[in-house]
């Protein structure tokens, strides 16, 4: 069961996107409602992109369950950099040490340099401008600071910690043309979190299977709305078959 505080316009991919992928969504966001139904259960998601008031509040309320419960929790930097108060909203979670941070190489970028103090460096909106590599960096310095994971997502994704760092390239150009493939993914590297047993094994299964099916529905596709289905059709149904059509290399 992963709670998902997220963005109102991808609520519905990313529950499908969910079950396809074998968990079960909820997404309560009232105030007094959200950190109950965090402690109950299994891992909690926190995507940026819709940050009013009640949402912000509601957001600490669950992040604060999943601390005191020890339950896994990922935060999704949605379009940070650009806009001061989902900046400095996801610049203050830091402090309550996010399990995996998720965000495309724009977004980690952002995130680190404002906490930081610095100005933003790139993006356009959800879009990322920058390659994943050039945020490798920023991505090491923000696992040192939470204690956790950090993975960049674009045409190669890189999952990194510590000294460990993992390179996935699949997926297809059609991913980016369907609302939701980004913050969906922040939900399934929840769900992973607890299937796999820790963190990054989740956060890299999460991403090749994201992947792996972009391959596979490119395959059978005409355009973006044909590609959505197919992509969670391939999600459901493609498992074991998923990591042959990712390229994975492991390294430090």
């Amino acid at each position: 069961m992963v709670h998902c505080l997220t963005n109102s316009v991808v609520q519905e991919i990313t529950a499908n996107v969910l079950l396809a992928a074998g968990a079960a969504p909820a997404m309560v966001s009232h105030p007094e409602e959200a950190g109950e139904f965090a402690a109950a259960a299994d891992a909690v998601l926190i995507n940026v992109g819709n940050p009013d008031p009640p949402v912000l509040e509601a957001m600490r309320s669950a992040v604060a369950q999943a601390r005191r419960r020890n339950i896994p929790w990922v935060l999704d930097p949605v379009a940070v950099g650009g806009l001061g108060v989902r900046t400095r909203f996801a610049v203050e979670l830091l402090d309550q040490k996010p399990t995996v941070i998720r965000g495309n190489a724009s977004e980690v970028r952002n995130l680190h340099v404002a906490h930081e103090g610095s100005d933003a460096q790139g993006g356009r909106g959800v879009d990322s401008t920058d390659d994943p590599e050039s945020a490798l960096e920023a991505g090491r310095a923000l696992a040192a600071l939470t204690g956790g994971v950090v993975a960049i997502s674009g045409p190669t994704d890189i999952i990194v910690s510590g000294g460990r760092v993992t390179r996935i390239t699949g997926g297809d150009e059609l991913m980016a043309l369907v609302i939701g493939t980004g913050c969906s993914l922040g939900a399934v590297t929840a769900a992973y979190c607890v299937a796999a047993g820790n963190p990054y094994d989740g956060a890299a299964a999460a991403h090749v299977a994201f992947s792996g099916a972009g391959a596979l529905a490119a395959k059978v596709s005409a355009g973006p709305g044909s590609f959505r289905n197919a992509w969670i059709d391939a999600l459901y149904n493609g498992s074991n078959a998923l990591p042959a059509l990712c390229e994975i290399e492991e390294g430090e």
